[in-house]
């Protein structure tokens, strides 16, 4: 782009020189300005009128050496023209090309629909996190500008299922809809379970009527901006000492300090189809872990959550147990129990 850009200069430059020598030339032959320019102007654009003042023949060889070096810094300029459109285009489609190949090797991702305000801000949170993710969105600065940010992107619809299996829906993971229409939110989400029943789809809902239609969608969490931004406020009003703790120095990374300094982790462990676990209670695994890490949640294989959960909840296979406990205890208690270890974090903070 540089070079053709430097060649469209060079060629004006060039041009530029021709008319005023072509000019002086003339004047210097006796003609007057006007005529001198005239002269000039349809000498080098080839319309030819004629000449309209006496030609020596030294000043024919001048007119003639004119015409060359003027259809010469008019064809360069052009050339460095064309040439710029054309990298433009090639570069474009080989970039569309590389995209296309990052994206079919891609396993486990993220598929963002829609780069607005709430896609922006999950993009920059996924690479921060070293998340692979794919970003949908049919406007043409949109998908700009996530290019410029060195995102993979498939533009179009993200309602339309081609452009989902070509963001690699069927390896997917997650898929977030976050388009500002709750309507085309819950054909996405329509579609996307239709493609991929195990995909995990998180849905935005401007209104809380809405929130019914995307679960019976299919969606499996549905997120209102609203919602949670008003809880955050009432948080700052009615408990402004500890919001402003947890903001901090980026809030939860000083939570992550003072655990690490007690040795403490919050961890996951899913009951695998081997794990000896299989039908016991969650007080009999708090009591195998003889006070070593308490069960703060059970997540069952069905999706749902429980806080607390009671002493005599039974466990199952796809169960997950959320713990917290010292540091290096868990690992041993998971290695004993035959229970897989899916993430490890201190705080909020995952680590895989």
């Amino acid at each position: 782009m540089q070079s053709s850009l430097k060649r469209m200069l060079v060629g004006g430059g060039f041009f530029g020189s021709t008319l005023v020598i072509a000019v002086a030339g003339y004047r210097l032959a006796g003609w007057n300005w006007l005529d001198s320019i005239y002269m000039v102007i349809i000498t080098i654009f080839g319309v030819g009128f004629g000449e309209i003042g006496p030609m020596t023949p030294a000043l024919r060889i001048f007119t003639m050496v004119v015409i060359i070096s003027g259809c010469t810094s008019v064809a360069y300029i052009l050339g460095g023209f064309l040439q710029m459109i054309t990298e433009g285009e090639i570069k474009r489609a080989l970039g569309v090309r590389r995209m296309k190949r990052e994206i079919d090797l891609l396993k486990d991702h993220v598929i963002i629909c829609g780069y607005g305000r709430i896609g922006q801000i999950l993009a920059h949170q996924m690479k921060a996190a070293h998340q692979p993710f794919v970003v949908i969105d049919n406007d043409d600065h949109r998908v700009a500008q996530a290019e410029d940010k060195g995102f993979l992107v498939q533009m179009g619809s993200a309602a339309d299922e081609s452009i989902l299996e070509a963001a690699g829906i069927m390896q997917a993971k997650f898929l977030a809809t976050v388009l500002p229409d709750d309507a085309i939110n819950v054909f996405i989400t329509l579609t996307a379970r239709g493609l991929n029943p195990d995909l995990i789809i998180l849905a935005r809902g401007e209104y809380l009527s809405t929130e019914k239609k995307l679960l019976q969608a299919g969606a499996d969490r549905v997120v209102s901006p609203a919602a949670i931004g008003a809880l955050r406020m009432s948080n700052m009003i009615t408990h402004p000492a500890a919001m402003d703790f947890l903001d901090e120095d980026d809030g939860r990374n000083t939570l992550n300090e003072l655990l690490a300094q007690i040795d403490v982790q919050v961890e996951e462990l899913a009951i695998s189809h081997t794990s000896n676990l299989i039908g016991s209670t969650v007080g009999s695994v708090q009591a195998r872990g003889k006070g070593t890490f308490i069960v703060v949640a059970l997540r069952k294989a069905i999706g749902s959550t429980i806080i607390n959960p009671d002493h005599e909840a039974l466990l199952e296979e796809g169960d997950t147990l959320i713990v917290m406990g010292h540091l290096g205890d868990i690992p041993k208690f998971a290695r004993h129990h035959a229970v897989k270890r899916e993430i490890q974090y201190r705080g909020s903070k995952f680590t895989r």
